[in-house]
């Protein structure tokens, strides 16, 4: 109703950037920033020019604000009549989006579009990395799936598939473990052992995470596999596999993503070669390094397995088979940053597997390749089972 003042307190839940733990606080919304009100009755002040926003571009969206680096301070707000409130209330313009802008928004994606065709040829040269990123915002979940379903089928065969059900819980359980603080993002994971003798692992669109025997058996302890999940899982949530597959390919699957032609992104991804090989870029690397640290901190899991992990890779002498360093490259400075950032994390970490032998696990499920003809050692379904109840 035009008049109406705009609100000026609204709920939300705060993160202090060093736990998980979230803390449902009062927003009050002032002209050059606004006042977090917490239960204990202690406040914050955020200036906007502070604060950057990393969520709730999009209608349905929760608004995430965020506020220092590299774990950052962040409040959820669910309404985004919220980002309204402050841009009816801040004299200057402030660095949110402005839900105001949406319809037209929608005219000019609808003007494009339209235009597409006469554009094609200079979208070729020039606006296919810029066309990956809106794309790949636009993919919905359930065609990311598909989409991760055909990639994982061409790339893994039924007899390269190890489906053993210890093997297949230790994975699964791990990343239900790294999964339990996360907010709700919409995906269903499903990770996938294959037989394989390079040390590798690799994420697909929709939530698929694909992952060698020879990683399994080249890791130390759970943690360490852990470490690798919780980066390939950040892939998965930050899409950025599916951007670097909008990237890599040709023009025809960004069409078939912009009309919504899912059979026409299968066809396209015919064209792939191995989705094992993307790259992705720095900025999504380190993305995943430090996301994946924050999930194993919310997680209880050491974060220091991740970094162990890196570090065993950069000591082998194996250029065949080290295909993990080659698809997802670190140097030493990333690694001693991940070092750094693992050292600072104080929290209280729970054990994965307490009580079962690693090297059992690994007998059964990375014996070269050859699982369920090699010794199972003394991993069993029960025993499995038990540590992740």
């Amino acid at each position: 109703m035009a008049g109406t003042p705009p609100q000026m307190e609204w709920p939300g839940r705060y993160f202090d950037g060093r736990t998980a733990l979230a803390q449902p606080v009062r927003i009050t919304i002032g002209a050059r920033g606004f006042q977090i009100a917490k239960p204990d009755g202690s406040t914050l002040w955020w200036d906007y020019g502070e604060v950057r926003q990393t969520q709730g571009a999009y209608a349905g969206e929760q608004v995430r604000l965020e506020k220092g680096a590299p774990f950052p301070e962040a409040l959820l707000v669910d309404d985004a009549g919220f980002l309204a409130a402050i841009h009816a209330i801040a004299p200057e313009p402030t660095p949110f989006h402005d839900p105001a802008r949406r319809p037209l928004r929608r005219r000019l994606t609808l003007l494009a579009a339209l235009c597409l065709p006469l554009l094609g040829a200079a979208l070729y040269l020039w606006g296919i990395p810029a066309m990956a990123e809106a794309m790949a915002d636009r993919v919905p979940v359930s065609w990311e799936e598909r989409l991760g379903r055909s990639a994982v089928g061409m790339l893994v065969s039924p007899e390269d598939r190890l489906s053993d059900p210890v093997c297949t819980q230790v994975l699964a359980g791990i990343g239900d473990r790294l999964l339990e603080a996360v907010p709700p993002h919409g995906y269903r994971f499903r990770y996938v052992l294959k037989r394989d003798h390079s040390i590798n692992a690799f994420a697909a669109p929709g939530g698929f995470v694909v992952v060698h025997t020879a990683l399994v058996g080249q890791s130390g302890s759970p943690e360490e596999l852990a470490g690798v999940l919780a980066h390939e899982v950040q892939h998965v949530l930050k899409r950025h596999a599916t951007r670097a597959l909008f990237r890599d390919l040709s023009l025809q699957v960004l069409i078939a993503a912009w009309t919504g032609d899912v059979g026409g992104l299968e066809v396209a991804l015919e064209t792939a070669g191995d989705l094992g090989k993307l790259r992705f870029s720095r900025q999504a690397e380190t993305e995943a390094d430090l996301e994946g640290l924050r999930m194993l901190q919310a997680a209880r899991i050491a974060p220091g397995g991740m970094v162990a992990f890196f570090k065993s890779l950069e000591k082998m002498d194996l250029p065949d088979g080290l295909t993990y360093l080659s698809t997802h490259p670190r140097s030493e400075d990333r690694i001693r940053q991940l070092e750094r950032l693992a050292d600072g994390m104080e929290f209280a970490s729970d054990p994965l597997l307490p009580g079962v032998s690693w090297e059992d696990v690994k007998l059964r499920c990375a014996p070269g390749g050859t699982a369920r003809e090699a010794s199972p050692g003394t991993v069993t379904q029960e025993t499995v089972d038990c540590c992740f109840d």
